[in-house]
């Protein structure tokens, strides 16, 4: 396997090196190695929580009960270290072999690792916003507001709720986010998706955009996903021993 593997990521580099405007989109598989669960896998968040913990109508209704799973659960995962893809992706862009990097995550590992130009289409649970003022807080302040005592974080300046920055079912994306998606993936001649299903919508959507200006579509993940039909090459392999092949091959160039 780990000829094939190399092959593979042999291929892959060749094909983003010929490349002249690349980007990369990423799913919940590249931070799984990390230890941060997807949300509908077979061992997903989903399994074990009200998939309605996340509506934004619940939260308001009752911000006590999103609370208590965010302090209980989504703590635990701010800790989680950036893995091997991270780091390679992060990489690439430094050596300018890709522009951009979508991610549908909201971990914020991916800056973490040293990523510059990341656009986030589902926020980050970096920060934290005020519902009635706006006002945004950093990660750090919301955290020991919750591990001094179990209660919904309030704003210091107009005692409104304050809310993940995120988006929640039936919220919108932010529409700054989604403008600089859809201009990177209609100039771009290379997408690259990595560790994501392509079938949330419209993340789904930016790799389609890119093939149908003329460009190229790669997808590097183990198992199928929803626009394999359209893929230019489509690498089915483990995530972290497939980078771990492209990093070696990374200090050549």
């Amino acid at each position: 396997m780990s000829r094939e593997v190399k092959k593979a990521a042999e291929e892959f580099l060749e094909i983003l090196k010929s490349s002249e405007n690349a980007y990369v989109l990423t799913g919940a598989g590249v931070s799984t190695p990390s230890g941060i669960p997807d949300f509908r896998g077979k061992d997903g968040i989903y399994k074990t929580i009200p998939i309605d913990i996340f509506d934004v109508d619940k939260f308001f209704k009752d911000p006590e009960r999103y609370y208590k799973f965010h302090k209980e659960r989504l703590l635990s995962f701010k800790s989680a270290e950036t893995n091997i893809v991270h780091k390679v992706l992060a990489e690439m862009e430094e050596k300018g072999l890709i522009k951009a990097l979508i991610t549908q995550n909201i971990d914020g590992l991916h800056r973490k690792a040293g990523s510059k130009n990341v656009i986030e289409l589902h926020g980050s649970m970096d920060s934290y916003v005020c519902t009635k003022c706006g006002k945004v807080y950093e990660s750090e302040h919301v955290e020991k507001v919750l591990m001094k005592k179990e209660i919904v974080p309030m704003c210091e300046e107009c005692g409104g709720i304050l809310k993940p920055d995120v988006v929640f079912f039936g919220e919108a994306l932010p529409e700054e986010a989604l403008m600089k998606a859809y201009s990177v993936a209609e100039e771009a001649d290379l997408s690259i998706a990595i560790g994501t299903s392509l079938v949330v919508y419209p993340a789904a959507l930016f790799p389609r955009i890119t093939v149908e200006h003329g460009g190229k579509l790669v997808i590097v993940n183990l198992g199928e996903t929803g626009l394999d039909n359209i893929a230019y090459r489509k690498y089915n392999f483990e995530l972290t021993e497939f980078f771990r092949e492209v990093k070696s091959l990374l200090e050549a160039i």
